[in-house]
């Protein structure tokens, strides 16, 4: 027979409360901004509402109100996917370079995630007096793309030695015995079991450069991203239409992140389907 559960300890409430009010003070000034993003006609930044309506979203897309919320938007998702495939390529071919130790392997590992602990203004500022020198042209798509690749490539390659740490190297082997080329083991077994570490990648190199600041701010030209737009308005927008750009851009986060998930989630269970355990 099953004992009955005695009382919880009074530190279960301690705790279940203190992590309560983490979540409370987590998400609760976004989920008051994205309330006051569907402000009336006449709404402002504060409560009460007044009306109900979409106006501030659509006036996202137009010149009238704000910025150019339009183009930025585009910058960002085009140097964000630019970037998510730069360090996925590269973080994969360093990640398979470090499975074997070479001469000076330590000293550039250090050196690639070096920059993790440096101030990103500062490596902005580095990189841009650097195109600057170099008579380059400072744009979002060279010197801000190169930027952004400083701050994402590190995770990148962290995630891939992790992804690698737990690779069991039994399948390259038993592929070279059935007679497979090196490329046909890198395509037909090494590559599928290491997707579901290389969809984190990506994901994380979307994520990353989305919403990055400090390392865009000096190198991203005349033409702003959509973090420096934002920036740009909190300056001189008093509407909900700063607020309904913040529920815009999280939507736009969170169907990144839903899908990388749902991506690494299909490929498990077709593995499991497949083999009868994971891989």
């Amino acid at each position: 027979m099953k004992q009955a559960a005695g009382p919880r300890p009074w530190t279960f409430y301690v705790f279940a409360s203190f992590f309560a009010l983490f979540v409370l003070f987590l998400y609760g000034p976004m989920t008051v901004i994205y309330i006051l993003s569907f402000q009336g006609p006449t709404g402002g930044l504060t409560f009460p509402m007044t009306g109900f309506s979409f106006l501030w979203f659509h006036a996202l897309v137009t010149a009238e109100r704000v910025g150019d919320i339009g183009g930025s938007f585009q910058r960002s998702i085009v140097l964000a996917v630019i970037v998510a495939v730069l360090t996925v390529v590269l973080s994969v071919a360093a990640g398979l370079a470090f499975r074997r130790r070479f001469p000076g392997s330590g000293v550039v590992f250090y050196l690639a995630i070096a920059s993790l602990i440096m101030p990103g203004l500062f490596v902005g500022l580095g990189i841009a007096v650097g195109f600057q020198l170099l008579g380059l042209d400072i744009d979002w798509y060279t010197s801000a793309l190169g930027a952004q690749l400083t701050w994402t490539l590190p995770y990148g390659l962290l995630i891939m030695f992790a992804v690698l740490g737990r690779f069991n190297r039994a399948y390259e082997e038993a592929a070279t015995d059935l007679g497979a080329t090196p490329w046909q083991r890198m395509r037909e077994v090494v590559l599928p079991i290491l997707l579901p570490g290389i969809i984190g990648v990506a994901l994380f190199g979307f994520t990353l450069s989305y919403d990055e600041f400090p390392r865009t701010v000096l190198t991203a030209g005349t033409r702003n991203t959509l973090p420096l737009e934002i920036w740009a308005m909190t300056t001189n927008v008093t509407s909900p239409a700063l607020f309904a750009v913040g529920t815009v851009t999280t939507i736009v986060s969170f169907i990144a992140i839903g899908a990388g998930l749902i991506s690494i989630a299909v490929i498990q269970r077709r593995r499991t389907r497949g083999t009868g355990q994971p891989m």
